[in-house]
């Protein structure tokens, strides 16, 4: 974990309210790191409604696996997060690992090893010393309170430079409901239907069923909408927990993601999911910069897409940034290359508010000093338009910067 915080990090963090159903103990037991916390344990009194989203990479971690078997289940009652150590390209030692810590985990809760969810981040190929945290989970289950979502946001962290949270609220028949999250990523991030590590709670009352349809449904636009280095990891998970106290205040339970009193609640979520991705695209390896891609007149929308990712991955156009150079050369070559429809003399190009290019070439009123003065911001907005259809996409990306390679150059050491 980099001890320098990113220029990026928010000033101050927000204040996430306990939530009735769930407690949060967090411990240190020296996986990697020293004199820090690394395990993670939310503990669901009652059964929680549960929905995911997974890494699609060929080569998940063992936790993915193991969670992605239980999911069918639809409940949680205990949720076990360590950093240090992902837990994946492990074999039978890694299975062997997560039957050990979900045996204890469910021992410290009181419940069955179905109904507990495993998530380990850190480095891959090493095997994953299981022992060392199982046996304080008693205690932790026993110590856990509501009010330490920012102590379990710094416990998961790896390479972060600070702790991710966010909370909103919605109204389902005419009660507030909370929803809380925490994040961890910095490096590794080019998700597939998740990224790193999320969690999410909230204590309103809604099926698992209805939960995992308006998460599948805001993801794209979320955290499938970031990359910091074009690298999808093998531990990517993202959860969603209900637990269904704001019903005993008269929140009715939600059975359908279509039912109309689930649209402030799925709108809160969606809010969430992007506070909560964008604050990892601030955390990016060594970022110094924000990037906002956005393609629109594409041939399509999953065409935009394509588009907008080659743009934000490509290292040409993301150390361009961290040189606060407006080089848009290298966008034309990120849509050239995207392997999209694009017509070379339709596309625009803007940087900021500044028309760079226009009709397959520099605008003719193209100012350097104008350009200059948007790329030496923290925030920086590029648009391109390929005038050949309707489809748009945005993407958040970083800038690539010297300290990219040093942290990754050294992650092992």
């Amino acid at each position: 974990m980099s001890t320098d915080i990113s220029p990026l990090a928010p000033k101050s963090y927000a204040e996430l309210p306990s939530i009735e159903g769930v407690r949060i103990q967090t411990a240190a037991a020296g996986i990697k790191y020293k004199d820090r916390t690394d395990v993670m344990l939310m503990v669901f009194d009652k059964p929680a409604a549960v929905a995911g989203v997974f890494t699609t990479s060929k080569c998940p971690s063992a936790p993915v696996d193991f969670c992605r078997a239980n999911l069918a289940g639809g409940r949680a009652r205990a949720l076990v997060v360590n950093s240090g150590n992902a837990n994946a390209f492990t074999g039978q030692k890694g299975r062997a690992a997560t039957q050990l810590t979900a045996k204890a985990a469910a021992e410290a809760v009181g419940c069955a090893q179905d109904e507990v969810f495993l998530a380990s981040t850190g480095v891959i190929g090493e095997p994953l010393d299981a022992s060392k945290f199982v046996t304080v989970l008693d205690q932790m289950a026993v110590s856990a309170s509501g009010d330490r979502w920012l102590d379990a946001a710094r416990a998961i962290m790896t390479t972060d430079t600070y702790p991710k949270v966010a909370t909103r609220t919605a109204r389902i028949d005419g009660v507030t409901v909370t929803l809380n999250g925490m994040a961890k990523g910095a490096g590794m991030i080019a998700p597939d239907m998740a990224t790193m590590l999320s969690f999410i709670v909230t204590d309103a009352d809604i099926e698992p069923s209805a939960l995992q349809a308006m998460l599948s449904r805001h993801v794209g636009s979320t955290f499938n909408a970031v990359t910091v280095d074009s690298d999808t990891s093998t531990s990517d998970t993202l959860m969603v927990f209900a637990t269904g106290a704001a019903s005993d205040r008269g929140a009715g339970k939600i059975s359908s993601a279509s039912d109309a009193r689930a649209r402030s609640f799925s709108k809160a979520l969606a809010a969430l999911m992007e506070d909560l991705a964008i604050q990892i695209v601030r955390d990016g390896e060594g970022a110094r910069k924000q990037v906002e891609i956005t393609v629109t007149g594409a041939a399509s929308a999953k065409a935009a897409g394509r588009i907008a990712r080659s743009i934000a991955n490509s290292p040409l156009v993301k150390t361009a940034v961290a040189g606060e150079d407006a080089n848009w050369g290298r966008i034309v070559m990120a849509v050239g290359k995207a392997g999209e429809k694009a017509e070379r003399d339709k596309l625009a190009i803007w940087f900021g508010d500044v028309r760079v290019a226009v009709d397959g070439e520099r605008d003719p009123v193209y100012s350097e000093a104008a350009a200059s003065e948007v790329m030496k911001k923290d925030e920086i907005a590029i648009r391109v338009d390929l005038g050949i259809g309707r489809g748009k996409a945005r993407v958040f990306t970083c800038d690539l910067t010297k300290a990219y390679v040093e942290i990754n150059g050294d992650y092992r050491s």
